[in-house]
């Protein structure tokens, strides 16, 4: 069975963020060398972990060129990265590589339609490479797929000294006309909670083990709560 890989926190300022996520408590790693990176992770000791990432300026007018590189839909889902303020700005389902290509398939089938299966490589902070593949639904609001990072780019050690141990429930808010569509991407993936709402995406994640909700200002626009 799949599961959530991560959710995303559009941010401007990545080092500014990472400082403010590590004063509410949260290890956090960039994903790649500091000085240039774009992506940063909260991890976990399993399961799903935050990514917060910034977009480039310029992200506004390179949808063809988007779209080129990383499948049909791309350009406009990035975009809508840019655009939007800080805060949840897409969600992750896990999907071993194995299955990627059959599971566009189904999915196309079922009138979801996926751009390409796109293969990417990261240079992490060590240095060394970390491979992964991921497709991006045609529409932008709906959660995409990716494939576990091979060799995995997970730290030796993670405590968070907020308490958190894990990610219990992600919290999908989806509106009407797009029912169906997440639930055949989800396919019954653990850790997700669907809740009707006016527009598709996150609404909420909920952490096993946090003591209190951090400071919503360190937090930059993402609602995180501890687990009831």
């Amino acid at each position: 069975m799949s599961r959530c890989s991560h959710v995303l926190v559009r941010v401007t300022d990545l080092p500014s963020a990472v400082a403010d996520f590590r004063s509410a408590g949260f290890d956090v790693h960039f994903a790649t060398r500091e000085d240039t990176a774009l992506h940063a992770h909260v991890w976990f000791p399993d399961g799903p972990i935050i990514e917060l990432l910034t977009t480039p300026r310029a992200a506004r007018v390179l949808r063809v060129g988007l779209d080129l590189a990383f499948g049909r839909g791309a350009g406009r889902r990035m975009v809508g990265w840019a655009a939007r303020g800080e805060g949840f700005c897409d969600v992750a389902v896990l999907v071993d590589d194995r299955r990627l290509d059959a599971l566009r398939a189904d999915l196309a089938a079922a009138g979801v339609a996926t751009g390409r299966a796109v293969r990417w490589t990261r240079t992490r902070p060590d240095g060394r490479r970390t491979r992964f593949r991921f497709s991006y639904p045609r529409i932008a609001r709906l959660p995409f797929l990716v494939t576990p990072y091979d060799p995995p780019q997970h730290p030796p050690a993670v405590a968070h000294r907020n308490g958190a141990t894990g990610v219990r429930t992600v919290v999908l808010g989806v509106q009407p006309s797009d029912e169906a569509a997440v639930t055949r991407l989800l396919g019954g993936a653990e850790g997700f909670r669907l809740e009707p709402a006016e527009h598709t995406g996150v609404l909420a994640v909920e952490f096993e083990g946090l003591r209190a909700r951090p400071d919503p200002a360190l937090t930059h626009g993402a609602v995180l709560v501890p687990a009831a």
